[in-house]
């Protein structure tokens, strides 16, 4: 008699454990089989068994004399050549970043959406020159709805893109003033298309000012996004027009390495508009 093939279900739970497992190992750094297992929620037998294959995999490593695991370079192996595919973004991208940090001297960053998430992912930065500044962590995923990356990324994809996402979208409240609903954001995406930029007041993170603008391919379409950082204080409202202009001159510069033929981002693109 044939032996039954396990549920479809049960090698989702195995798939989830071991994530579950590697994004603990990530944000802990050393863990040890206990702690693992109660933060994971497994048994330590469940947990024990994942890290050995792990180790075995070459995915992580234990330490012989804590007896504690962790992960090794191997996903960040994995993850380099995932990149690799975004290497003309990267390089067009880091030419223009560069020139807003040494302008301004504060956090930029670029981001990209995330295919399967209501997400923007962090792939490259420049860090503030300041003490005092917003950083951002390579690899970080934050919400559409409440960045700056987000809204410049999605307001430059096709109408049916935008209303799927906005559809899938939960809109938490991480911040005092974080949009919470589709009407809000889509409202703000219309303006953004219209100024060729987003921001974001104190819509991610309290005390934090942001400012994005998209990078178009060879259509038109958003592959990526930069962004600047300010922490709420140091932002000079007299030199917003300088700041917009600069932003949008970088986005603009990088998309047209990358084949965008406009003449300019955005539909109207005043130099000192932007969303309300």
């Amino acid at each position: 008699m044939p032996t039954q093939r396990p549920q479809k279900t049960e090698h989702v739970a195995a798939v989830l454990k071991v994530f579950t497992v590697l994004e603990a190992l990530a944000a802990e750094k050393r863990v040890g089989l206990a702690d693992l297992s109660q933060r994971t929620m497994t048994s330590k037998s469940t947990a024990h068994r994942l890290l050995q294959t792990m180790v075995d995999l070459g995915y992580v490593e234990q330490n012989p004399e804590t007896e504690k695991y962790g992960l090794t370079l191997k996903l960040f192996s994995l993850g380099a050549r995932t990149l690799s595919g975004q290497a003309d973004i990267l390089r067009v991208a880091d030419r223009e970043m560069g020139k807003l940090s040494r302008a301004f001297g504060e956090s930029v960053n670029l981001g990209v959406l995330d295919d399967h998430d209501q997400r923007v992912t962090y792939i490259h930065k420049f860090d503030s020159a300041y003490n005092l500044a917003m950083q951002s962590t390579l690899g970080y995923r934050n919400p559409i709805h409440s960045t700056s990356l987000g809204k410049a990324l999605l307001a430059f994809r096709d109408e049916q893109e935008i209303a799927d996402r906005l559809a899938r979208m939960d809109y938490p409240k991480l911040a005092p003033n974080t949009l919470t609903g589709a009407a809000a954001l889509r409202t703000q995406l219309q303006k953004v298309r219209a100024a060729g930029f987003a921001e974001e007041i104190e819509e991610s993170e309290a005390g934090v000012r942001c400012m994005a603008t998209p990078v178009l391919d060879h259509l038109g379409k958003s592959v990526a996004a930069i962004s600047i950082s300010f922490p709420l204080f140091r932002f000079d409202e007299a030199r917003k027009p300088e700041y917009v202009t600069l932003l949008r001159g970088a986005g603009l510069a990088a998309s047209q390495a990358l084949g965008y033929r406009g003449r300019q981002i955005g539909e109207t693109a005043p130099a000192a508009a932007a969303p309300e």
